[in-house]
């Protein structure tokens, strides 16, 4: 046990470095970083649901999506189905960018490596890979309540009135 929570541990490390250097390759933060791979991953999305998935409140989500039509990496582009409504997709430019330093060399890598196991194999492997990002979204949670039991029900107010001014979007942290 102690021998795979190591590897899990230092495989959620490499990723991080991966996440840290593809946002210094877009020159944005690491927030709207995870908001690209959000879109990437799921195509079009509201920003309502681009919120509830990066758990952003609405207002943050508004600036990261800001950011990112001004980096050309992102726009906002009326829903085909209900005009009335607003989605968030990427721009050809920030797709092609994407598919070259993370798609073609990642897949090349992982087709390779996981050639060697069975589909009975893969299928373990994907089911503890979900139970694990499972794990982690509720301990995330967790965190976040015992974060504002700590710090009051202010703390996030308290916390941007206090980097206001410290922010900068080609920087991966405030």
């Amino acid at each position: 046990m102690w021998e795979l929570a190591n590897e899990v541990r230092a495989s959620q490390r490499a990723t991080d470095e991966v996440d840290e250097i593809g946002a210094r390759f877009f020159g944005i933060n690491r927030t709207d970083a995870k908001c690209v791979d959000i879109l990437d991953q799921h195509g079009s999305l509201s920003a309502g649901d681009l919120a509830r998935e990066s758990r952003l409140t609405t207002g943050a989500i508004t600036a990261v999506i800001d950011r990112l039509e001004r980096a050309g990496i992102a726009r906002r582009v009326a829903d085909p189905s209900d005009r009335r409504r607003v989605l968030v997709e990427l721009t050809e430019k920030a797709r092609a960018e994407i598919e070259e330093l993370m798609g073609a060399p990642m897949r090349e890598s992982a087709e390779r490596f996981l050639e060697r196991y069975s589909d009975e194999q893969l299928r373990l492997i994907i089911d503890f890979t979900r139970l694990s990002r499972e794990v982690q979204q509720q301990h995330a949670d967790w965190l976040r309540q015992k974060l504002a039991e700590r710090d009051g029900p202010d703390s996030q107010t308290r916390g941007r009135r206090r980097l206001k001014g410290h922010y900068s979007p080609r920087t991966s942290a405030p």
